[in-house]
């Protein structure tokens, strides 16, 4: 436990949200909107004509991207991107088109449960069934269980593609991102997969901005040291999202004593 304390940040929780989510079938657009001295109704109408000069942009610039849910002419997902990149159109496009084309490429819309079943049954990583008490969905990674040396790396990037796109198919109304915990209890050296980490940093920057609302490491121990020190200046703002904590914090802090995972029971 001493070891683990030693890497505890100091990031504290977000403010509760009420009871009683609602549930959703897909994710929801954050709040902001670009700069308008016109009130909600001008802001409205100037992001939906941002919206729609991207999505003229890349019917023109790339008519090969798929359509339809997650592709050129979702202006849900346009907006959320536009949002993520303080509503420059560029850069808008650009990390737009790079995002739709990785889920092209990575043939996103057939993944399932199936295909990905022999490293889902290792219960290395699996969204929880309840939320937290903040009404996020929750993705857990059991370290203990992931072997790179052994594991297929495109398989491995395939569970964690399958599970986020699960977990943000959870997202309840009133709810933008969810929660990653990381449990960390028995991690040793051949566990440590810089290479992974890397790809789930892309993940979330390139492919899915802003999904990812908070990291536990929980019960990190000095082996787990090494890996950090490699990992946090990749995170650049974001390490900010990473809090050090044990496991009684994550039951006491962000579960009920009914919703606590199992990983993390008494």
């Amino acid at each position: 436990m001493a070891a683990a304390c030693s890497f505890r940040s100091v990031a504290r929780a977000p403010l509760p949200l009420r009871r009683g989510f609602a549930r959703r079938r897909g994710p929801r657009c954050c709040s902001a909107a670009p700069p308008s001295g016109g009130g909600a109704t001008s802001s409205t109408a100037s992001s939906s004509k941002l919206v729609l000069e991207v999505k003229e942009r890349l019917e023109r610039e790339h008519p090969g991207l798929p359509t339809g849910r997650n592709g050129r002419d979702d202006e849900e997902m346009i907006l959320w991107f536009l949002k993520d990149r303080k509503f420059s159109v560029d850069e808008t496009v650009s990390k737009l088109t790079k995002a739709i084309k990785w889920r092209q490429d990575f043939r996103l819309s057939e993944l399932s449960e199936e295909s990905v079943k022999g490293l889902y049954q290792t219960g290395k990583a699996y969204v929880h069934d309840s939320f937290d008490i903040y009404g996020r969905p929750v993705l857990v990674v059991v370290a203990s269980k992931h072997f790179p040396s052994k594991q297929d790396p495109v398989e491995n990037e395939k569970l964690c593609a399958f599970l986020v796109e699960k977990a943000l198919s959870r997202l309840p109304l009133g709810t933008e991102n969810i929660l990653g915990i990381f449990d960390l209890r028995g991690f040793q050296v051949e566990n440590g997969d810089l290479q992974f980490l890397k790809f789930l940093i892309d993940v979330f920057y390139y492919y899915y901005p802003k999904r990812l609302g908070q990291v536990l490491f929980v019960d990190a121990p000095f082996v787990f040291q090494p890996m950090w020190q490699l990992v946090k200046p990749l995170l650049k703002q974001y390490a900010s999202l990473v809090r050090f904590c044990d496991v009684e914090t994550v039951r006491k802090e962000y579960f009920t004593e009914e919703t606590v995972p199992h990983d993390f029971r008494n």
